[in-house]
Parts: structure tokens; sequence; C-alpha cells
């Protein structure tokens, strides 16, 4: 069983069953609605996806003729994805609450990337926060 959900948990939800491999989808309007470099993701069978709470505050966005983005209306946590017509939903990653094991296959619309990210480069990873912002007390904001 899988269980996810939003950033402020009014929107949940539950799937019983496996999820598809990952990809990292950079495609600009991944990149627009997570405002990030791009969007971990994979499909589940829609029969085995339920809401189990707060359905009714869900918010759509049509980004592609028939392609609907689901998100909280909230927080505005995106949660999947969805065509109308397919048997699968497309979970968005980030919301999902499960530890999994990571299944990545790679890295999708790379064509439309941003230019200040490239996944091929191996940067150094800290367990919490960059060591420079734990060393001085955080700018005041003006």
């Amino acid at each position: 069983m899988l269980v996810g959900g939003c950033a402020c948990g009014a929107v949940r939800y539950e799937v019983d069953g496996e999820i598809s491999p990952i990809v990292h989808c950079h495609c600009r309007t991944c990149r627009k609605t997570h405002a990030a470099a791009f969007s971990s993701l994979a499909s589940v069978d829609r029969r085995q996806f339920r809401w189990t709470a707060g359905e009714d505050l869900l918010s759509a966005f049509e980004s592609t003729p028939g392609k609907f983005r689901r998100f909280c209306s909230r927080c505005g946590s995106h949660l999947f994805a969805e065509r109308v017509a397919s048997s699968s939903v497309m979970l968005r990653l980030g919301c999902l609450d499960t530890s999994i094991a990571a299944r990545d296959t790679g890295h999708v619309w790379r064509s439309d990337g941003a230019s200040w990210f490239d996944p091929s480069v191996k940067l150094p990873e800290y367990r919490e926060a960059h060591p420079a912002a734990r060393r001085a007390p955080p700018a005041p904001i003006r």
C-alpha cells in the first residue's frame, strides 16, 4: 500500500498496487507547475488509486488537450496528472509519503530542460542543510 498527500495534509490518497518505473520529466510544463528543474513521476493503475480525504479540494489545470494536472486548492501541491481516457494516472512522487525503492529509468524531455541544471553532473550531497547555511545566521529580509 502506498499513501501520499499534499503539503497541508488536506488531500490524501492510497494506492493498492505497484508503480511503474520512475521517470524525471524536464518538460516546460512540469518545471513551471512544480517550480523545479523537473518532476519525478510514476504511473499507477487508475483502479488501484483512491482519494481518502479532501477530494473536494482538488483543482485541475488542463496543460495539454485531454491531460489534467490535479492539485490541492489550499496549498498548491501537484498530486497527479491524468489523461481522462487512460487506464493509469501519473503520481507526482514528491507527494508520496511511503518509502519506495528507487527504480529510475531516466530523464525525459531534456530538450526542454532548465539551462541551470544538468542531471549528468555529480554534485556533493548533504544529509541536511548546506554547510555554508549552517555557519552563519541568515541575513535579514528587507
